[in-house]
């Protein structure tokens, strides 16, 4: 799911910094976004020149804490496992600026549990990619208990920019 928000975001125009534990998840992540953005082409739906320029848009690292260190939003999409996002969000939150927003891909854990483990939990919000994310238009946002409405209003229009379908 990583790569392809990346994709999303970096064809968009936005400056992705795709962050993994693991060096070798990156390099493929990068091979995956690059073949289905050649998919893209041979399709018709976008010309050469918007790979390239994706492809630009992404850097990768290894360091969580040097990765959203100057983010305005972290999209998280690591495995459903409550105990490692938790541990993931927490760190995310030590690291992150302080109006950052933190997005989770979550399709089954508790936004408000995963707020919880921040010390901005007006900030944190779900944001529900479909599968294939290149593909499938349909953003699923999920407010916390005490996410606040401007982050909700901001993740849904981040998500039309994205030429998604916002649903809350």
């Amino acid at each position: 799911m990583g790569n392809g928000i990346a994709h999303v975001f970096a064809q968009a125009g936005f400056s992705v910094t795709l962050i993994d534990v693991n060096a070798a998840q990156l390099e493929k992540a990068l091979a995956a976004i690059g073949k289905n953005l050649d998919r893209q082409i041979a399709k018709g739906t976008i010309a050469e020149d918007v790979k390239t320029n994706a492809l630009k848009n992404i850097t990768t690292t290894t360091d969580l804490a040097s990765g959203v260190a100057n983010a305005q939003l972290v999209v998280e999409a690591a495995t459903e496992n409550v105990d490692l996002k938790l541990k993931i969000f927490k760190s995310i939150d030590d690291a992150a600026p302080q109006g950052c927003i933190l997005a989770t891909n979550t399709s089954s854990i508790s936004i408000t549990k995963i707020a919880a483990a921040t010390k901005r939990p007006q900030q944190v919000i779900g944001m529900h990619f479909m599968n294939p994310v290149p593909v499938m238009k349909l953003v699923e946002i999920i407010n916390g208990y005490a996410t606040h409405k401007d982050v909700t209003h901001t993740t849904v229009e981040l998500s039309k920019t994205l030429g998604k379908y916002p649903v809350w």
